[in-house]
């Protein structure tokens, strides 16, 4: 029976593991695809915790499997699919899990893969660089403007970075100082994390900032809201929603359709966008693959490489 990784309740890493799981069999508007690489993100470990995604409604059945962004070969369409046949090379957002042999993606939030995209990319652009991407177009900063975006050595937040730089747009970016080479690299201004960072912030932006795209949320989201000019052009994917609103700003809207992961999929290839993955694991160490994420360490993406040819 084909393999997933999966948690048996909520809880913490012990809840995790590799089980033998039925083929699923795709519903109306979904695609069932041979996965051949899956993203890893925060959201992943948070929703194992009892996180639910705004919109998410239902209770969760278990054991329920782990990963939200998937690339992979179409083996199969469920009823009013249009667009995708077996064999077709996609990647898109898992409807329940996507750390597995074979997963349903939601036929609204696939798209096909260029050829020029490996397996291994693809499967960071639905969710990390596809949040990046609506968020920064929320954002509207003109060129020449100054981005401040905290959390900026992650998946999103390199994804941030490049996106905004490749529109005219200056970035400050907050992240650890093992990060700072990676961020440096794409452009971006580093400031060191940590208590007094945004002391760091002021030499680079003496004036404040004119957006700031936050991926931490907490005390770093309230000390950011205090550097941006306008609190409207303040937006975070790293608090929930009465928290910034309370500070005058806003959740990154989320588009969640396949016109996004067609744009993002054209910056790869275009190489405005690298989504630099520096750590791949196979589906047999998900777990090693998710404790790098959820430490808040890893450096850009890290992605499970599954089956052949990912």
């Amino acid at each position: 029976m084909p393999k997933a990784y999966v948690f048996t309740r909520y809880g913490g890493p012990e809840t995790e593991a590799l089980v033998d799981l039925e083929r699923p069999r795709p519903g109306p508007g979904e695609v069932l695809v041979a996965v051949r690489a899956a993203g890893v993100n925060p959201v992943d470990w948070k929703q194992r915790t009892g996180y639910r995604r705004p919109g998410e409604s239902g209770e969760r059945a278990f054991p329920a499997v782990l990963g939200n962004e998937v690339a992979g070969v179409v083996e199969e369409t469920g009823e009013a699919v249009t667009g995708f046949a077996p064999g077709d090379e996609v990647f898109g957002t898992a409807v329940a899990g996507g750390y597995a042999e074979y997963a349903l993606l939601a036929a609204g939030i696939t798209a096909h893969k260029p050829a020029e995209l490996s397996f291994t990319d693809a499967a960071t652009l639905p969710v990390a660089a596809a949040t990046a991407y609506d968020g920064v177009h929320q954002l509207a900063l003109p060129a020449g403007a100054t981005l401040l975006v905290t959390g900026a050595g992650g998946g999103v937040g390199v994804a941030v970075a490049q996106i905004a730089r490749a529109r005219g747009v200056r970035v400050v970016g907050i992240a650890s100082e093992g990060k700072k080479d990676l961020l440096e690299s794409l452009g971006a201004v580093h400031v060191p994390s940590g208590p007094d960072w945004a002391e760091g912030v002021r030499p680079a932006a003496p004036d404040g900032v004119d957006g700031v795209f936050d991926l931490v949320g907490g005390e770093v989201l309230r000390d950011a809201a205090d550097l941006v000019r306008d609190r409207s052009r303040l937006i975070t994917a790293g608090a929930p929603a009465d928290e910034v609103e309370r500070l005058g700003g806003a959740r990154v809207a989320r588009a969640r359709d396949a016109a996004v992961l067609r744009a993002v999929a054209d910056l790869v290839v275009r190489g405005d966008l690298n989504p630099h993955v520096t750590l791949t694991f196979p589906l047999e160490r998900a777990g090693e693959a998710l404790r790098e994420v959820e430490s808040g360490h890893a450096r850009g993406k890290v992605v499970l490489e599954i089956g052949a040819h990912a």
